[in-house]
Protein backbone atom coordinates (compact mmCIF):
# COMPACT_ATOMS: atom_id res chain seq x y z
CA UNK A 1 0.00 0.00 0.00
CA UNK A 2 2.59 1.99 0.42
CA UNK A 3 3.02 2.53 -3.35
CA UNK A 4 -0.24 4.36 -3.62
CA UNK A 5 -0.26 7.54 -1.35
CA UNK A 6 -3.49 9.32 -1.11
CA UNK A 7 -3.51 11.64 -4.17
CA UNK A 8 -0.43 10.02 -6.26
CA UNK A 9 -0.63 10.15 -9.84
CA UNK A 10 0.38 6.37 -11.01
CA UNK A 11 0.98 4.39 -14.02
CA UNK A 12 0.36 0.60 -13.86
CA UNK A 13 2.97 -1.26 -16.63
CA UNK A 14 2.42 -4.86 -17.21
CA UNK A 15 5.19 -7.22 -15.92
CA UNK A 16 5.11 -9.57 -18.57
CA UNK A 17 4.17 -7.42 -21.87
CA UNK A 18 6.73 -4.82 -21.07
CA UNK A 19 5.79 -1.93 -22.68
CA UNK A 20 2.11 -1.88 -22.49
CA UNK A 21 0.18 -0.06 -19.60
CA UNK A 22 -3.25 0.01 -18.30
CA UNK A 23 -5.06 2.63 -20.09
CA UNK A 24 -8.43 4.21 -19.98
CA UNK A 25 -9.90 3.80 -23.35
CA UNK A 26 -11.99 6.71 -25.48
CA UNK A 27 -15.01 4.70 -25.22
CA UNK A 28 -15.07 6.43 -21.23
CA UNK A 29 -15.77 2.33 -20.60
CA UNK A 30 -13.18 -0.39 -21.72
CA UNK A 31 -9.85 -0.48 -19.85
CA UNK A 32 -6.76 -1.83 -21.84
CA UNK A 33 -3.48 -2.39 -22.03
CA UNK A 34 -1.28 -0.09 -24.55
CA UNK A 35 2.12 1.32 -25.38
CA UNK A 36 2.92 5.08 -23.89
CA UNK A 37 3.93 6.05 -27.63
CA UNK A 38 6.27 9.24 -27.86
CA UNK A 39 3.50 11.45 -26.71
CA UNK A 40 2.36 9.57 -23.57
CA UNK A 41 -1.50 10.75 -23.19
CA UNK A 42 -2.87 11.41 -19.84
CA UNK A 43 -5.05 8.16 -20.56
CA UNK A 44 -2.22 5.98 -19.05
CA UNK A 45 -2.54 8.03 -15.55
CA UNK A 46 -4.50 7.22 -12.81
CA UNK A 47 -4.85 9.13 -9.48
CA UNK A 48 -5.23 7.20 -5.88
CA UNK A 49 -8.07 7.78 -3.85
CA UNK A 50 -7.97 6.34 -0.56
CA UNK A 51 -10.87 4.55 1.29
CA UNK A 52 -11.14 3.39 4.43
CA UNK A 53 -14.00 0.91 4.77
CA UNK A 54 -15.11 -1.43 8.00
CA UNK A 55 -11.51 -1.24 8.92
CA UNK A 56 -9.89 -2.02 5.76
CA UNK A 57 -7.71 0.61 3.42
CA UNK A 58 -8.79 0.47 -0.26
CA UNK A 59 -7.35 1.80 -2.81
CA UNK A 60 -9.37 3.22 -5.47
CA UNK A 61 -8.21 4.38 -9.07
CA UNK A 62 -9.68 6.96 -11.28
CA UNK A 63 -8.17 8.35 -14.57
CA UNK A 64 -6.43 11.56 -15.24
CA UNK A 65 -8.40 12.12 -18.51
CA UNK A 66 -12.09 11.20 -17.83
CA UNK A 67 -12.01 11.00 -14.04
CA UNK A 68 -13.81 7.14 -14.44
CA UNK A 69 -12.45 4.47 -11.92
CA UNK A 70 -10.93 1.36 -12.27
CA UNK A 71 -14.22 -1.31 -11.98
CA UNK A 72 -14.89 -5.22 -12.08
CA UNK A 73 -17.85 -5.19 -14.75
CA UNK A 74 -21.13 -6.53 -13.15
CA UNK A 75 -23.41 -8.85 -13.79
CA UNK A 76 -20.82 -10.72 -16.64
CA UNK A 77 -19.96 -14.22 -16.59
CA UNK A 78 -16.34 -15.31 -17.62
CA UNK A 79 -15.79 -16.16 -20.89
CA UNK A 80 -14.74 -19.24 -22.63
CA UNK A 81 -12.15 -17.84 -24.99
CA UNK A 82 -8.55 -16.63 -24.60
CA UNK A 83 -9.27 -14.05 -21.74
CA UNK A 84 -8.93 -15.18 -18.01
CA UNK A 85 -11.70 -13.43 -15.89
CA UNK A 86 -14.63 -10.77 -16.54
CA UNK A 87 -13.38 -7.36 -18.07
CA UNK A 88 -12.40 -4.79 -16.49
CA UNK A 89 -13.82 -1.07 -17.10
CA UNK A 90 -14.10 2.38 -16.20
CA UNK A 91 -17.15 4.12 -14.40
CA UNK A 92 -18.47 6.85 -11.90
CA UNK A 93 -18.30 5.72 -8.32
CA UNK A 94 -21.81 6.58 -7.52
CA UNK A 95 -22.33 4.61 -3.51
CA UNK A 96 -20.15 4.77 -1.09
CA UNK A 97 -19.65 1.03 -0.41
CA UNK A 98 -19.40 0.42 -4.09
CA UNK A 99 -17.34 -3.38 -4.48
CA UNK A 100 -16.85 -2.70 -7.97
CA UNK A 101 -14.24 0.01 -7.53
CA UNK A 102 -12.45 -1.46 -4.35
CA UNK A 103 -8.75 -2.99 -4.60
CA UNK A 104 -6.15 -4.06 -2.41
CA UNK A 105 -2.75 -3.96 -3.56
CA UNK A 106 -1.05 -7.07 -2.73
CA UNK A 107 3.13 -7.02 -2.68
CA UNK A 108 4.61 -10.05 -5.07
CA UNK A 109 6.83 -12.81 -2.52
CA UNK A 110 9.82 -14.33 -3.45
CA UNK A 111 13.34 -13.84 -4.46
CA UNK A 112 12.50 -12.39 -7.95
CA UNK A 113 9.39 -10.18 -7.05
CA UNK A 114 11.03 -7.17 -8.23
CA UNK A 115 8.32 -4.72 -6.72
CA UNK A 116 5.52 -5.97 -8.30
CA UNK A 117 2.17 -6.09 -6.82
CA UNK A 118 -1.42 -7.46 -7.48
CA UNK A 119 -3.93 -5.70 -7.41
CA UNK A 120 -6.84 -8.01 -6.02
CA UNK A 121 -10.14 -6.73 -5.98
CA UNK A 122 -12.67 -6.91 -3.20
CA UNK A 123 -14.42 -9.84 -4.26
CA UNK A 124 -10.64 -11.41 -4.18
CA UNK A 125 -9.99 -11.66 -8.14
CA UNK A 126 -7.29 -10.18 -9.19
CA UNK A 127 -6.33 -7.30 -12.17
CA UNK A 128 -5.06 -9.02 -15.24
CA UNK A 129 -3.39 -8.50 -18.55
CA UNK A 130 -3.91 -10.56 -21.17
CA UNK A 131 -2.29 -11.68 -24.71
CA UNK A 132 0.86 -13.36 -23.70
CA UNK A 133 1.18 -15.49 -26.69
CA UNK A 134 -1.65 -13.57 -28.41
CA UNK A 135 -0.13 -9.49 -28.67
CA UNK A 136 -3.07 -8.50 -30.57
CA UNK A 137 -5.43 -8.87 -27.24
CA UNK A 138 -5.30 -6.23 -25.25
CA UNK A 139 -7.79 -6.97 -22.88
CA UNK A 140 -7.47 -6.48 -19.22
CA UNK A 141 -9.23 -8.75 -16.81
CA UNK A 142 -10.23 -9.58 -13.12
CA UNK A 143 -9.19 -13.14 -12.73
CA UNK A 144 -10.83 -15.74 -10.24
CA UNK A 145 -8.25 -18.24 -10.66
CA UNK A 146 -6.83 -18.66 -7.19
CA UNK A 147 -4.20 -21.69 -7.88
CA UNK A 148 -2.29 -20.04 -10.43
CA UNK A 149 0.77 -17.95 -9.51
CA UNK A 150 0.20 -15.87 -13.45
CA UNK A 151 2.74 -13.08 -13.72
CA UNK A 152 -0.05 -11.99 -15.87
CA UNK A 153 -1.45 -10.61 -12.62
CA UNK A 154 1.86 -8.46 -12.03
CA UNK A 155 2.09 -4.84 -12.32
CA UNK A 156 4.79 -2.14 -11.88
CA UNK A 157 4.14 1.09 -10.20
CA UNK A 158 5.64 3.94 -11.70
CA UNK A 159 4.89 7.36 -10.04
CA UNK A 160 4.49 10.01 -12.11
CA UNK A 161 5.60 13.44 -10.09
CA UNK A 162 3.58 16.85 -11.26
CA UNK A 163 5.80 19.70 -12.66
CA UNK A 164 5.54 23.36 -12.56
CA UNK A 165 4.92 24.89 -15.80
CA UNK A 166 2.17 26.66 -17.69
CA UNK A 167 -1.18 25.95 -17.73
CA UNK A 168 -2.31 23.74 -21.21
CA UNK A 169 -4.34 25.11 -23.81
CA UNK A 170 -7.08 23.13 -24.67
CA UNK A 171 -6.92 20.86 -27.67
CA UNK A 172 -8.88 22.91 -30.39
CA UNK A 173 -12.16 21.24 -31.87
CA UNK A 174 -11.22 18.51 -34.78
CA UNK A 175 -10.12 19.97 -38.01
CA UNK A 176 -9.30 23.50 -36.11
CA UNK A 177 -6.08 25.01 -36.61
CA UNK A 178 -4.18 27.73 -34.23
CA UNK A 179 -5.50 30.88 -35.27
CA UNK A 180 -8.47 29.74 -37.28
CA UNK A 181 -11.84 29.64 -36.34
CA UNK A 182 -12.80 28.24 -33.37
CA UNK A 183 -15.66 26.50 -35.10
CA UNK A 184 -17.81 26.76 -31.66
CA UNK A 185 -21.45 26.90 -33.14
CA UNK A 186 -20.18 24.39 -35.83
CA UNK A 187 -22.17 21.02 -36.40
CA UNK A 188 -20.16 18.71 -37.29
CA UNK A 189 -21.10 15.18 -39.38
CA UNK A 190 -19.02 12.84 -37.75
CA UNK A 191 -21.17 10.52 -35.34
CA UNK A 192 -18.61 10.37 -32.93
CA UNK A 193 -18.47 13.76 -32.89
CA UNK A 194 -22.37 14.68 -33.10
CA UNK A 195 -23.70 12.30 -30.26
CA UNK A 196 -25.62 13.83 -27.57
CA UNK A 197 -25.07 14.15 -24.35
CA UNK A 198 -26.29 16.23 -21.15
CA UNK A 199 -23.86 18.25 -19.11
CA UNK A 200 -25.07 19.52 -15.33
CA UNK A 201 -22.75 21.92 -14.42
CA UNK A 202 -22.05 23.79 -10.61
CA UNK A 203 -19.80 26.79 -9.47
CA UNK A 204 -17.20 26.21 -7.42
CA UNK A 205 -19.02 28.25 -4.76
CA UNK A 206 -22.44 26.49 -5.00
CA UNK A 207 -23.03 24.37 -2.96
CA UNK A 208 -21.20 20.55 -4.36
CA UNK A 209 -24.17 18.31 -4.18
CA UNK A 210 -24.97 16.82 -7.19
CA UNK A 211 -27.76 14.41 -5.68
CA UNK A 212 -30.06 17.56 -5.39
CA UNK A 213 -33.02 18.01 -8.13
CA UNK A 214 -33.13 21.12 -10.68
CA UNK A 215 -29.65 21.21 -11.23
CA UNK A 216 -28.80 23.42 -13.94
CA UNK A 217 -28.15 21.16 -16.95
CA UNK A 218 -27.91 21.64 -20.85
CA UNK A 219 -27.25 19.06 -24.12
CA UNK A 220 -24.26 18.80 -25.10
CA UNK A 221 -23.45 17.64 -29.06
CA UNK A 222 -19.45 16.62 -29.50
CA UNK A 223 -16.87 15.51 -28.05
CA UNK A 224 -14.55 18.82 -27.81
CA UNK A 225 -13.49 20.03 -24.56
CA UNK A 226 -12.92 23.46 -25.91
CA UNK A 227 -16.29 23.79 -27.21
CA UNK A 228 -17.88 22.75 -23.81
CA UNK A 229 -15.96 25.22 -22.31
CA UNK A 230 -17.29 27.71 -24.37
CA UNK A 231 -20.80 26.22 -23.65
CA UNK A 232 -20.30 26.12 -19.70
CA UNK A 233 -18.57 29.38 -19.39
CA UNK A 234 -21.03 31.21 -21.03
CA UNK A 235 -23.47 29.97 -18.49
CA UNK A 236 -21.81 29.78 -15.16
CA UNK A 237 -19.32 32.46 -15.96
CA UNK A 238 -20.81 34.64 -18.99
CA UNK A 239 -17.98 37.90 -18.35
CA UNK A 240 -15.00 35.80 -18.39
CA UNK A 241 -15.68 32.90 -20.30
CA UNK A 242 -11.55 31.59 -21.08
CA UNK A 243 -10.73 31.76 -17.91
CA UNK A 244 -13.26 29.08 -16.73
CA UNK A 245 -11.70 25.95 -15.47
CA UNK A 246 -13.67 23.09 -15.74
CA UNK A 247 -13.35 19.24 -13.16
CA UNK A 248 -15.46 16.63 -13.63
CA UNK A 249 -16.63 14.14 -10.83
CA UNK A 250 -17.09 10.94 -12.14
CA UNK A 251 -20.22 9.61 -9.95
CA UNK A 252 -21.27 11.23 -6.61
CA UNK A 253 -18.52 9.97 -4.37
CA UNK A 254 -15.87 10.25 -7.49
CA UNK A 255 -13.45 12.68 -6.74
CA UNK A 256 -12.75 16.04 -9.04
CA UNK A 257 -10.59 16.02 -12.40
CA UNK A 258 -9.76 18.71 -14.37
CA UNK A 259 -10.99 18.24 -17.71
CA UNK A 260 -8.37 19.23 -19.70
CA UNK A 261 -8.90 16.41 -22.86
CA UNK A 262 -11.32 15.87 -25.18
CA UNK A 263 -14.85 13.99 -23.60
CA UNK A 264 -15.15 10.01 -23.98
CA UNK A 265 -17.41 8.77 -26.39
CA UNK A 266 -19.67 7.60 -24.13
CA UNK A 267 -22.81 9.44 -23.81
CA UNK A 268 -23.24 9.14 -20.12
CA UNK A 269 -24.18 12.32 -18.39
CA UNK A 270 -21.22 14.35 -17.17
CA UNK A 271 -21.55 16.41 -14.11
CA UNK A 272 -18.80 19.77 -13.67
CA UNK A 273 -17.58 21.80 -11.36
CA UNK A 274 -16.34 24.97 -12.89
CA UNK A 275 -14.01 27.34 -11.47
CA UNK A 276 -13.10 30.88 -12.68
CA UNK A 277 -10.92 33.84 -11.63
CA UNK A 278 -10.88 35.00 -8.61
CA UNK A 279 -13.48 31.89 -7.44
CA UNK A 280 -12.28 30.42 -4.15
CA UNK A 281 -11.23 27.16 -5.56
CA UNK A 282 -9.39 28.68 -8.04
CA UNK A 283 -5.94 28.06 -6.77
CA UNK A 284 -7.23 24.07 -5.97
CA UNK A 285 -8.10 23.92 -9.54
CA UNK A 286 -5.13 25.27 -10.93
CA UNK A 287 -2.99 23.11 -8.70
CA UNK A 288 -4.98 19.83 -9.77
CA UNK A 289 -4.46 20.63 -14.21
CA UNK A 290 -0.86 21.77 -13.44
CA UNK A 291 0.12 18.28 -11.53
CA UNK A 292 -2.06 16.42 -14.28
CA UNK A 293 -0.77 18.04 -17.44
CA UNK A 294 3.06 18.62 -16.33
CA UNK A 295 3.17 14.77 -15.12
CA UNK A 296 3.55 14.13 -19.14
CA UNK A 297 6.10 16.36 -19.72
CA UNK A 298 8.94 15.48 -17.92
CA UNK A 299 12.40 17.68 -18.25
CA UNK A 300 14.40 14.70 -17.80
Amino acid sequence: MDKFPDGTHVRLRSRVRRASYLHADEDGVGVSLRPLGREPTMNAVWRVHRVLRDGIDYVLLHGAAYGRYLALSPGEEEPAGPDRGVPAIQRGYDARDLDAVMWRPVAVAGANSGGYVRMRHVYNGNLRANGRFRPWNTRVTVDQYFGTRSTMRHWSVEVVPPRQGPLPALPLPTGQKPGGRSGLLQRRTKPETDRRRMIRYLRSDDPRNFGAAGLPAFPFYGRSVFNLRFQVGNRANPGDVFNTIMCVKAGLYGRLTPLVTDLPRIEERMDIVVFTAGSPGEDFAIFLVISCWQMFNPRD
